[in-house]
């Protein structure tokens, strides 16, 4: 049976010497002209030097902004002026640090910077998982504990390898799923920390090396290799695979993004292209003057690997990870998948509406989050499903 062949003990990693978790920076705000800090637990701001700037009592709020003479805190009808950084911390260390109305683990950081206030979160790795996998997974049963555990592994994998990366700009990652997605302490659940707790200090390893993890939220039944997305993963570990179980039948197909429509009226999506297109090189003219829009080529996997539009006077050609930042939606996301058809109507030679039909949500590239968790529920453990997104690899301890 599949189960039986497929299964195994989730056993078999590589151990290695107990030593300190370390500490991340996730810039959690970026330029905003000002953040609400406090509403929850007792709060105390400190200068660079450590010494106490203003306290902020259980349930105050202040707004933080920033000005010529660097961080400004107004709370009630006095205003503060600190430096350009200061500490945000709770007094009680097993409080949350409250920022914009959510609450956090760990220390913040705030900076004045170019645009307005930085909020950076100081906190160890292990903290910052508990705040990713349920974000990044949602809230889970025990059936799906397995994919959980894969998830805590690929994220901390992630975490790990970029400490230190943007140092030079304060912080190592961000709080959106531009790195991955991180959402404090609302939405942490038992069984996402029961993932992260049972999985501490594991990674995934190539050649002795942390990979370069990728994942997303459904492949569609074939994931991407890595330079169909991104022209530096060319990695023998981050290669197409079909991801379907012993019937033929992809493992993701009970995600709600397996399959989707999206529409445009002409005028709608001529709008549309008017404000992305000059981010890809185009014209806003090429928008107003669209007259077709078809799909050039495909990759390997399936997917768009150039789309390109045509107006009155010229046109441009796009890759399919950028027709999906071009093609966006009414509620102004990005297209789904660059897995997708297109289909014109027109009227008078003008076009009047545009269908574009997919599978798939996310680049593709890495573990299929949707896929992990049906092998879950199919009995696998989570380093069968980490070896079957990430071909090769194996899984060690880094601490």
């Amino acid at each position: 049976m599949l189960l039986a062949a497929c299964a195994r003990p989730e056993v078999g990693t590589v151990a290695a010497p107990e030593t300190q978790v370390p500490e991340i920076r996730i810039a959690v705000v970026l330029s905003a002209a000002s953040i609400t800090l406090g509403g929850g637990a007792a709060l105390v701001l400190a200068g660079g030097d450590g010494t106490p700037v203003s306290e902020l009592a259980a349930g105050t709020t202040a707004a933080l902004s920033a000005g010529p003479g660097g961080l400004r805190l107004r709370v009630g009808g006095a205003t503060v002026t600190g430096g350009p950084q200061l500490l945000l911390s709770a007094p009680d260390s097993g409080s949350a640090v409250r920022i914009n109305g959510r609450d956090y683990r760990g220390r913040f950081l705030l900076s004045a910077e170019t645009g307005g206030v930085r909020a950076v979160d100081l906190l160890d790795v292990e903290q910052y998982l508990r705040g990713v996998v349920g974000a990044e997974m949602g809230r889970r049963t025990e059936l799906d504990l397995a994919a959980l555990r894969a998830q805590a592994v690929i994220s901390r994998s992630i975490a790990v390898k970029a400490l230190g990366r943007w140092r030079t700009r304060g912080y190592d990652l961000v709080s959106t799923v531009a790195d991955q997605a991180y959402a404090g302490i609302g939405f942490e659940t038992a069984v996402s920390d029961q993932a992260v707790t049972e999985t501490r200090g594991e990674v995934v390893i190539w050649q002795g090396q942390i990979i370069d993890g990728f994942f997303h939220s459904t492949c569609g039944g074939r994931t991407a290799d890595g330079t169909e997305v991104f022209a530096n993963a060319d990695r023998p570990y981050l290669r197409s695979i079909r991801d379907v179980d012993g019937n033929g039948r992809a493992w993701c197909a009970l995600s709600p993004r397996f399959q989707w429509r999206e529409s445009w009226t002409g005028d709608a999506l001529r709008r549309t292209l008017s404000e992305t297109l000059p981010a890809a090189g185009g014209t806003a003219e090429l928008a107003r003057t669209l007259e077709d829009l078809r799909i050039v080529d495909r990759t390997a996997t399936g997917r768009v690997a150039h789309l390109s539009l045509r107006g009155a006077r010229g046109g441009l050609t796009v890759t399919g990870p950028a027709a999906r930042l071009l093609l966006r939606g009414a509620d102004g996301g990005i297209l789904r998948s660059a897995n997708f058809f297109v289909q014109l109507s027109r009227s008078g030679g003008r076009i009047v509406q545009v269908v574009a039909e997919g599978s798939g949500a996310g680049h593709g590239v890495g573990m299929c989050q949707w896929g992990a968790l049906a092998r879950s529920r199919a009995g696998f453990s989570y380093q069968d499903i980490l070896s079957a997104y990430f071909p090769g690899t194996e899984i060690s301890r880094t601490y």
